[in-house]
Order: C-alpha cells, then sequence, then structure tokens
C-alpha cells in the first residue's frame, strides 16, 4: 500500500523547491555579473551625463543603488520586483545588471506568461534608455536588434537554468523516493517473515504443547491411578515433548534453508499426513469424527494439503484446550473444480475427563483447557488467504464451528 502511494504520478515542483539556498556566496558571485553588466552599460555614457546632463547622471545612481537593493529581496515578488528593476533601467544603465539578474530569476520559473511580461518590460525599457542616454553614433535598427537579441538571450538563459533546476529536483526526488521505497521494502520483508516464523511456530508448537499440557493436568487431577498408568500417562507427556523439541528442529531447519533447493530434515505436512494426525489425537483420548471425502483419484497439491493439515491441526487443538473429552466432527470434501472445504466442529461445554476412571476427590478441581492467545485462528486466516481461501469460524447453537474453503491449485 505504501509503495503503492509513493509510486503514484509525480506533482510538477513549485519553483520555491527548485531554487537553490541563497548563501554569502551566492549573492556575491550574482552582484558580480551585476556590476560587470551595469559597468559595460555605463560606462561609455557617464562621462558625457557627468559633463552635460548632471541631473541623469544623478538619476543614474539614484536609481541604480536603489535597483540593487531591490534585486537582493526578488524571491519575496519575483515578477513585480523585476518590473520595478525595469522601469528603472529605462532611465539608468547601472540598474541593468539588477534588471538582467531579476529578468532571469523571473525566466527560471518556467511560467512563460511572467516570462512575456518581464522580457517585454525589459526590451521597452532598454529602448528607452538607449534613447535617452547620449550614445554616440548609434543606429537605431541596430540598437534595436541588439537589445531584441540580448533580452531574448536573458530569457532564454534563465528557461535553461530552470529546466535544469527541474531536471536535477526531480532525479533527486526520485532517489529520495527510490531510497524509501526500499526501505519499506526492507521493514516489509521483515515483517512477513517474522509473520512467517511466528505461524509455522503455532502451528507446530502449540499441538505438542497443548497436548504436554492436558497429558499433565489429567495427570495432577486424577489420584486414583496405578504405578502402571501413572508411567504410562508420564511416558505419552515424554513422547509428545520430544515430538516438539523434534518439529521445533524441523521448523527451524525449514526457516533457515536458502534458495539453492537443498531439501529440510522432514518433508513438510501434506494432505495425506491427516489421518495420523486424526489418529494420534484418539489414542490420546481425543473423540474425534473424520470423514474423508475428497476425491482421492487426483493427488492434493503439496501446498494447499499443508495448509488443510494445519488447519485441521489448530481444530483439533483448539478442542482439546477448551472442550477435552467431547467428540470433533471432521469433514473434509472437494475435487479439482470445486476446491476443497474442511468443516471441524465440538461442543461448547464443560471439559470431560482425559483419563478413564473415577477420580477418589470430587471436591478437587478439574483440569482446564491449556491456555490460549488466540493467535492460532488469526494465523489460519493470513494462511488460507494467502493461499486464495477463505476461513470462517461461527457458534452454532452449543457448537463450535471452523470451516475453510481453499483452492485446490492454492
Amino acid at each position: 500500500m505504501w509503495i503503492a502511494t509513493l509510486n503514484a504520478v509525480e506533482t510538477w515542483p513549485r519553483p520555491s523547491e527548485t531554487q537553490p539556498e541563497l548563501t554569502w556566496a551566492s549573492h556575491a558571485w550574482r552582484y558580480a555579473l551585476c556590476v560587470v553588466i551595469s559597468v559595460a552599460v555605463w560606462q561609455s555614457v557617464a562621462a558625457t551625463e557627468w559633463r552635460e546632463q548632471r541631473q541623469l547622471f544623478a538619476a543614474e545612481v539614484v536609481l541604480g543603488v536603489a535597483s540593487y537593493v531591490l534585486v537582493h529581496v526578488r524571491r519575496r515578488a519575483p515578477v513585480p520586483i523585476a518590473l520595478a528593476i525595469a522601469a528603472m533601467s529605462a532611465l539608468s544603465g547601472i540598474a541593468a545588471g539588477p534588471a538582467t539578474l531579476a529578468a532571469v530569476s523571473v525566466a527560471t520559473r518556467r511560467d512563460f506568461r511572467e516570462v512575456a511580461v518581464v522580457g517585454s518590460a525589459n526590451f521597452v525599457a532598454a529602448q528607452v534608455y538607449t534613447t535617452l542616454a547620449p550614445f554616440r553614433d548609434t543606429d537605431p535598427v541596430i540598437t534595436t536588434l541588439v537589445n531584441l537579441v540580448v533580452n531574448a538571450g536573458m530569457m532564454g538563459w534563465g528557461l535553461y537554468i530552470g529546466s535544469r533546476r527541474e531536471l536535477l529536483w526531480t532525479l533527486r526526488s526520485r532517489a529520495e523516493r527510490a531510497e524509501r521505497e526500499q526501505e519499506l521494502r526492507v521493514a516489509q520483508a521483515r515483517s512477513t517473515e517474522r509473520t512467517r516464523i511466528a505461524r509455522e511456530m503455532h502451528d507446530v508448537l502449540a499441538h505438542r504443547i497443548t497436548q504436554v499440557s492436558m497429558q499433565a493436568g489429567a495427570l495432577a487431577f486424577r489420584d486414583d491411578l496405578g504405578p502402571e498408568r501413572l508411567r504410562e500417562g508420564l511416558t505419552q507427556i515424554q513422547g509428545q515433548a520430544n515430538d516438539a523439541l523434534r518439529e521445533l528442529r524441523d521448523v527451524l531447519g525449514v526457516l533457515r534453508e536458502d534458495d539453492s533447493g537443498v531439501a529440510a530434515a522432514r518433508p513438510q505436512p501434506t494432505y495425506d499426513d491427516i489421518a495420523a494426525l486424526v489418529d494420534e489425537a484418539r489414542t490420546l483420548g481425543l473423540d474425534v469424527d473424520f470423514a474423508d471425502e475428497v476425491d482421492a483419484s487426483t493427488p492434493v497439491p503439496p501446498a494447499t494439503g499443508r495448509t488443510v493439515y494445519r488447519i485441521v491441526q489448530e481444530g483439533i487443538t483448539n478442542a482439546r484446550k477448551h472442550s477435552p473429552g467431547a467428540v470433533v466432527a471432521i469433514r473434509s470434501s472437494g475435487d479439482p473444480h470445486s476446491g476443497i472445504t474442511v468443516r471441524l466442529a465440538n461442543p461448547l461445554g464443560p471439559p470431560g475427563p482425559l483419563l478413564d476412571g473415577p477420580a477418589r476427590d470430587s471436591r478437587r478441581p478439574r483440569p482446564t483447557g491449556a491456555p490460549g492467545a488466540g493467535l492460532g485462528l488469526v494465523g489460519l486466516r493470513e494462511r488460507t488467504e494467502l493461499r486464495g481461501g477463505r476461513l470462517d469460524q461461527r457458534t452454532e447453537g452449543s457448537t463450535f464451528v471452523l470451516e475453510a474453503w481453499l483452492p485446490w491449485t492454492a
């Protein structure tokens, strides 16, 4: 989701986003260039104005100094300030430098209406100045052409600078977005891997640990068992604990294997292993009514079968936790065309005895189901949805029902 948002259509940058920050060094070289332009324009008429037109000389100096002050804040109001300095340059050759800087600054914004307005104003100002200033031996046609070419080049240079700034901004923005996307991908991969590990660990260990807990609780509850029966119960607990350790090693081996194709220590469970899972539950005292109605002519795909196995395993685990001694009805059906449906149902009610025989002291508390965090069904839903299926849990009267559907080629 976040990555899709980051990949949205790129918005066009505002001029303020592409303009570089002005430091003292940036101001210095820009002012130096303005001084060069001002000297080039004014030096040919300054002496004549001093001798013959003192008022024009004074106006040149005053307006020129004012233009240098005003151009310093050109970014606050680019177009109005550029037009004001252009008007000053009509009477002051000294203002030609700041007028050029302000006009180029407007052109970098790449708004062609602003470029046309400011460019025209500077051309008119240049025409007025060349008419009023005491230039010698000037040809009006040549002067007009020079003013036109100079102003067109000035605005074109500004457009080029603006285009280059936008290109750099775009490249920088894409690089930053790519870096953010990479960070999101890494975070998403880590989250997915943590979820996968947690799901596998729960699916494998919860079933075994629940059996250990219920067997130990039953032994603690019964005080009428003989040494042989007690030894048998402890042996079962030991076997379940060993199975839990072995399956934990298998899961860790699967999670650590790379893409080299090396097989895990033990194959992952498939649909054909469900019958053995049900038989094991029966040997531990759980009453399971299992009906396999899946089309046997076509083998169930391993990924689909493994998911069905985990659903049945979690259903048995939950029944052992919350309704020990109750009958668990399991039905699986389907074919390659309709997919696989698995349904588990067990009554809701007080737990029944886990070991045969009456307890001697009825005042002792009965064993309760093993504690759970409710993560098993969450993990099952995630696993089922990842395979393109759906999982539903509901209560029908006094019966808890867990039902799932998976496509055959999930």
